[in-house]
């Protein structure tokens, strides 16, 4: 399976695209009413910077406790309680008279849902697609992240000038709850990967994987580079101010040819040895910002920079190949929760640098997290290309097969 034509024939790869679709527009609407409302209101780069990417902190403390729910959970099920959080998140947000600290309580509630859930939407690929084909789903999916990401923006950043953050916040709740009735009428109720308590199994196998001489280092190179470039997109509206949203939408542009090229026309070996060129690249540009280039060049090297996002597929190839499939939904979501926890300490971390540095040295901060993630692709890059091996724990435990009900329909196009 090659191309996307074949891709597309398989039903429910289209329904979980679908669901994708809309859950994004949800995320991007109601990030940039988010951290715009929070500027707004505060002034502060650094409460914007953990309004945008802070939530993953959440997951940091409770992933170590609820990560196995990816596998324990019928997947279906956790995406439509993912999409019920949302909608729930963003109905919250749009309330009148919030504080800035009561919209980070409302933020955090959001992240606690996902640490349960982090890894339900890439191990249920790994199962409704062929083996052959994971690559090019998987760059399709991020594919639709960076397609709603360059909508989300564009028409979020013109829908600020003519109406308020709190209708923003209103129709991410309205997608995401058309998310939950997709996943609902699209996708088959599979059984859970696994049984067990949650807790104690949580803690296992996030042992077994961080403590595993292959896996480790590859989630290393997943989080740390990508982290620190994060944090220099967190300083966009504190840079643009209300041009922002196309700084933003340009480096969703970036990370979608990126994906189409990578996952699409690249071959595996190739794929491999391109890890670190385009970890590099990922900070690059950014070092160019202290000249202060205008919007235009700015978002020009936005996008050239989210081109190196795409290190994350081949990435993400050799996750399934040293994972085992009872555990697969848990290693994604420890791989998606470090992923966003890198981002959120490098949002952090990048919001302080400005606000150290003084709002009108921004450029310079983002710089300093360019360098900052040019050292560490250079400290990583013997693990650049990790051994692929079978992994050899412990099979898990037997347990009686749960019999799936009739496949439904098809999607219509009005869902």
């Amino acid at each position: 399976m090659t191309t996307y034509r074949e891709l597309f024939a398989v039903r429910e790869f289209r329904a979980l695209f679908v669901v994708r679709l809309f859950t994004m527009t949800a995320v991007v609407l109601s990030g940039l009413a988010l951290g715009t409302v929070m500027y707004g209101e505060t002034g502060s780069p650094l409460l914007t910077s953990v309004a945008l990417f802070g939530g993953p902190l959440v997951q940091l403390v409770t992933a170590r406790y609820l990560s196995a729910t990816s596998d324990l959970l019928r997947p279906r099920s956790a995406m439509i309680f993912m999409a019920c959080v949302a909608t729930l998140t963003a109905s919250l947000q749009a309330l009148p008279g919030l504080t800035w600290w009561m919209r980070f309580v409302i933020l955090a509630g959001g992240y606690v849902a996902l640490a349960a859930t982090a890894g339900t939407v890439i191990a249920l690929l790994s199962d409704i697609v062929p083996k052959d084909a994971y690559v090019l789903a998987r760059s399709t999916m991020n594919i639709t992240v960076g397609g709603m990401q360059i909508i989300g923006n564009a028409v979020g950043a013109l829908l600020l000038a003519v109406m308020s953050t709190s209708w923003l916040f209103a129709i991410a709740a309205c997608v995401s709850v058309t998310a939950g009735v997709m996943a609902r009428t699209g996708l088959s109720d599979r059984p859970p990967r696994a049984r067990g308590n949650v807790v104690e199994r949580s803690r296992r196998v996030n042992h077994e994987l961080l403590t595993s001489r292959d896996v480790r280092p590859l989630l290393l190179m997943m989080w740390v580079p990508n982290g620190l470039v994060v944090g220099c997109e967190a300083l966009f509206i504190p840079y643009a101010g209300g041009e922002a949203g196309f700084l933003l939408a340009a480096g969703a542009v970036g990370m979608l040819l990126g994906d189409i090229v990578v996952g699409r026309f690249v071959p595996e070996a190739l794929r491999d040895r391109l890890v670190l060129p385009l970890r590099a690249l990922l900070a690059l540009p950014f070092l160019a910002f202290p000249l202060s280039p205008p919007v235009a060049v700015a978002a020009a090297l936005a996008g050239l920079s989210a081109f190196g996002f795409s290190a994350s597929l081949p990435l993400q190839e050799r996750l399934v190949l040293l994972t085992r499939e009872d555990v697969r939904g848990q290693a994604f979501g420890l791989a998606g929760t470090g992923l966003m926890v890198g981002q959120a300490l490098g949002a952090v971390l990048a919001g302080g640098l400005a606000q150290l540095y003084g709002t009108h040295a921004v450029a310079w901060a983002m710089a300093t997290m360019a360098a900052l993630s040019l050292l560490v692709t250079a400290a990583l890059r013997a693990v650049g290309r990790v051994p692929a091996h079978p992994p050899t724990p412990d099979p898990p435990t037997p347990h009686p097969p749960t019999p799936h009900p009739p496949t439904p329909g098809p999607l219509t196009a009005a869902g």
